[in-house]
């Protein structure tokens, strides 16, 4: 064989976890700015309704 590395099938998969870590961490920051953006969205509305409401 002409210089070809091989990896043995531990190294394989460990790369392979490796890769799924970052891209369910990249996920896991998705949703949870979802989440964020959602509860601002909320917390905007609750505000809006709240400066309409007639003072007592």
């Amino acid at each position: 064989m002409a210089g070809t590395n091989k990896l043995s099938v531990e190294k394989a998969l460990e790369k392979l976890r490796q890769d799924d870590r970052i891209k369910s961490s990249g996920e896991q920051r998705d949703e949870k700015s979802e989440d964020l953006r959602r509860e601002i969205k909320r917390m905007r509305a609750q505000r809006s309704r709240l400066d309409r409401a007639p003072s007592k």
